[in-house]
């Protein structure tokens, strides 16, 4: 996704903790899905939404905003999830600090919505899906699942053995075969990782760079959905 103006027809609000935007489910009703995506480094809140047509119909979005100002890091007039360093590597306490973010805003997603949710699906493109993994290895039970569209695991980030930690939401990895950004190699060594820890996920790849392909959208929908 690019860092253009924001997406239009959505609802923008501010939480005590971060900005967001919200396009609602037609029914809102207890037990319905929320998919909480996150923004790629240098983008904004509306920058998701444009994958909101694509979602199925009974699914809320909520696209929260990054807590860090991008242009100090020289990431351009958007926003950031943490400072990168490089490969896999990123500075921990930038990364620690919006995961202690998402915490206090996915604890106020019920009020945000103004429903119950069921499932709430934590999910994101590059730093977005760096910190949707992110946070699905280090909070157990907090979400029903991850989608990780072109992001990395940390290499400071423990990966748990998933029999040591019930919990550890499945994770769903789309990676771009030609991503110059974040090469497919760091994919390869994410997913041995997750593979030797026994966590739960899928993985596609498509003959792309760094972005995000209607079928790629579609296979992370599958894939949860699978898991009810």
């Amino acid at each position: 996704m690019d860092s253009s103006s924001p997406a239009r027809h959505a609802s923008t609000q501010t939480n005590t903790v971060l900005q967001y935007d919200i396009k609602r489910s037609p029914s809102d009703l207890d037990g319905g899905t929320v998919a909480v995506l996150l923004h790629g480094r240098g983008s904004h809140r509306g920058d998701l939404q444009a994958l909101h047509p694509a979602l199925p119909d009974d699914w809320a979005l909520v696209t929260p905003q990054a807590p860090y100002p991008g242009h100090p890091w020289g990431y351009g007039p958007g926003w950031a999830w943490y400072r990168y360093v490089e490969e896999d590597r990123v500075m921990e306490d930038t990364l620690a600090q919006s995961l202690a973010s998402l915490d206090a805003f996915l604890f106020e997603i019920p009020k945000i919505v103004g429903f119950q949710p069921g499932r709430v699906v934590l999910g994101g493109f590059s730093q977005g899906g760096t910190m949707s993994m992110s946070y699905a290895l280090t909070r157990p039970g907090k979400i029903a699942a991850a989608i990780n569209f072109s992001g990395f695991v940390p290499a400071s980030l423990e990966v748990p053995f998933s029999a040591l930690s019930p919990g550890t939401a499945p994770i769903f990895w789309g990676h771009g075969l030609r991503d110059p950004s974040i090469p497919h190699e760091l994919a390869i060594r994410g997913r041995e990782r997750l593979q030797a820890a026994g966590v739960q996920f899928a993985a596609e790849d498509y003959p792309i760079g760094h972005w995000i392909v209607p079928e790629e959208v579609q296979a992370a929908i599958d894939y949860v959905e699978s898991l009810d």
